[in-house]
């Protein structure tokens, strides 16, 4: 019936059914599983897509997205193969594993394309597979006024086409891709978007590029919702169970002829030494210290992991916390009270504290929830 209804948010609800926050999260210090941080490779130009050529040998670099790794990587991916493919090269090397190494890989091999990933960490090992995992192609992305003319087309083109193509995954076995709402709530009748304290920077916005692709953010009337706030909005959002997209990458890859090995690089000439002629370039942050590249600024991000809990798949952002409830747990991660929350920031220790403030945070959304 609710398909057939033209009340607002009626597709949305039909779409994800009990998808939505029908059930409350389990938000409490009992459920802890872990504390995982990364630092996602940011650069004020943007990402670096381009080929550089040593004697005989052609680089093609794929890195720093900044937050934004698995929203952009099969954009990213057709670029770099573009470039590759100008060298008409018999085998490729890929160096790094992570998001943007891994789906690079995927789709030359795709292409039947010898390909072979060279790789210190294996997927389940990088800083990609401590990703939040939620569709994010203009998280950290750039500085507003850092970036040439034809950027925000390229990234619209990169964001466009990776959208596509994470769509193929989307209700195969273990779901690797999925989609589930989102809920923007907040104290105040007014929006309060984050701001900025001083001069901290001020990344790069083009989500209104994107406007068309999927239905727009609806404000849900008090009855519509259990949450005790003031103003809820909701939108439906791709979620990535990292964990499973990559393994269902890797395997994918090794089907298609793809071959990954163990390797550890210390310089730029030990890559050099590979036999490949074409090699790309995919290592993240890595490509700071290995490729001498001080333009990659660091930008920490932390995510608590609680229990999973299958019976309520959907996130909610609150008093600049985050919680996302996927297949394999229950995440939290503090966005701060400005965009520098986590800005040139290189640790990876892991902040318990940070962890119980986003759970006291979160929590009281969920207590005497209706049913």
């Amino acid at each position: 019936m609710a398909a057939c209804t033209t009340a607002p948010g009626a597709q949305q609800s039909a779409l994800l059914g009990r998808g939505g926050a029908t059930q409350p999260l389990i938000v409490a210090p009992h459920r802890r599983m872990r504390i995982t941080v990364c630092t996602r490779p940011f650069r004020a130009a943007g990402p670096r897509l381009e080929a550089q050529r040593f004697g005989e040998t052609t680089v093609i670099h794929n890195y720093g997205h900044g937050g934004s790794g698995w929203s952009l990587a099969w954009g990213s991916a057709h670029e770099a193969t573009k470039l590759v493919m100008e060298e008409r090269p018999s085998r490729v090397a890929v160096v790094g594993a992570g998001a943007i190494g891994l789906t690079t890989a995927t789709y030359l091999a795709k292409l039947g394309i010898p390909t072979t990933i060279y790789a210190k960490e294996f997927p389940a090992e990088t800083r990609s597979a401590r990703a939040t995992g939620t569709w994010s192609p203009d998280s950290r992305i750039a500085l507003k006024g850092e970036t040439g003319p034809d950027f925000p087309a390229m990234w619209e083109r990169l964001a466009r086409k990776s959208f596509a193509t994470h769509q193929y995954y989307v209700g195969m076995t273990g779901h690797p891709v999925e989609f589930s709402y989102r809920y923007y709530l907040s104290d105040s009748a007014e929006p309060t978007p984050q701001s900025h304290s001083g001069a901290g920077p001020h990344f790069a916005d083009y989500d209104d590029r994107l406007d068309d692709m999927t239905p727009p953010a609806e404000d849900l009337p008090r009855s519509a919702h259990s949450f005790p706030v003031v103003r809820a909005r909701r939108r439906i959002s791709m979620t990535f169970n990292v964990s499973e997209y990559s393994r269902r990458l890797l395997a994918d890859y090794l089907a298609f002829g793809g071959r990954i090995e163990r390797a550890d690089f210390g310089s730029p000439d030990d890559v050099l030494a590979l036999d490949e002629t074409t090699i790309v370039n995919c290592t993240g942050y890595g490509a700071r210290q290995l490729w001498g590249d001080d333009s990659l600024i660091p930008v920490r991000g932390q995510i608590g992991w609680l229990a999973p809990q299958p019976n309520a798949l959907y996130g909610a952002y609150y008093n600049g916390v985050g919680v996302l409830s996927r297949r394999d747990g229950v995440i939290l991660q503090v966005h701060g009270d400005t965009e520098a929350w986590g800005y040139q920031i290189d640790n990876e220790a892991p902040d318990r504290e940070e962890f119980d403030r986003a759970i006291a945070t979160i929590a009281p959304l969920f207590e005497n929830w209706r049913g």
